[in-house]
């Protein structure tokens, strides 16, 4: 019997809609099979920032319970997928700040060969959600890691119309069933695709 596929899901969210799609994430990959680890990347920005903004401050309390993550996660993980909301076109900096710490890792070749995903959110429709998905995309090229996008592979793709990953439009309210569901579908492929590569490793 081959172990479960160890999955990480590692997020930034200042107001709570990624943490809302991480959620979702975490949820399709256990029922997926899957043994998870959901984590959140530390906030950076000063206090004066989050405090000016009550949402934020109310997130950054209501989540202080999550768990940090830590180069171990992405060590640990057969699988990855990271969330951030869009910022000018590229994921959130607390979210590359975290990537940024993984240099030791990556230099061992710890990163490579496992299976990564992205997921994000912006405050308007488009708003760099395709871009800051590409551009994650880049950084696991870097590592050497295989990308596992959701395409056009379950019939809720062609309602939430996004194929680089799950995204929403935060201005349009908390995520719905079609974004949620995207993003347990997206969860699902990734274990099924890091599952066949666990088992043809094995094998």
């Amino acid at each position: 019997m081959m172990e479960p596929v160890h999955v990480s899901i590692i997020y930034y969210s200042s107001t709570g809609t990624v943490y809302a799609l991480a959620q979702a994430i975490a949820d399709g990959a256990e029922k997926a099979g899957a043994r998870v680890r959901l984590r959140r990347v530390a906030e950076t920005a000063p206090p004066e920032a989050v405090e000016s903004r009550q949402e934020w401050a109310q997130h950054l309390a209501d989540t202080a319970d999550v768990p940090l993550a830590t180069a171990d996660d992405m060590e640990w993980a057969d699988a990855v997928l990271l969330g951030a909301p869009t910022r000018f076109g590229n994921p959130a900096g607390q979210l590359r700040a975290f990537i940024d710490t993984l240099g030791g890792l990556w230099f061992q070749g710890g990163l490579a060969d496992k299976a990564y995903s992205a997921f994000t959110a912006s405050n308007t429709a488009h708003g760099g959600q395709e871009s800051t998905l590409l551009a994650l995309g880049n950084t696991f090229y870097h590592w050497g890691g295989i990308i596992v996008p959701p395409g056009y592979t379950d019939p809720v793709q062609f309602q939430s119309g996004n194929p680089y990953g799950t995204s929403h439009v935060a201005g349009d309210g908390a995520p719905g069933e079609v974004a949620l569901n995207a993003a347990r579908h997206q969860a699902r492929r990734v274990v099924d695709i890091a599952a066949a590569l666990k088992a043809g490793r094995a094998a």
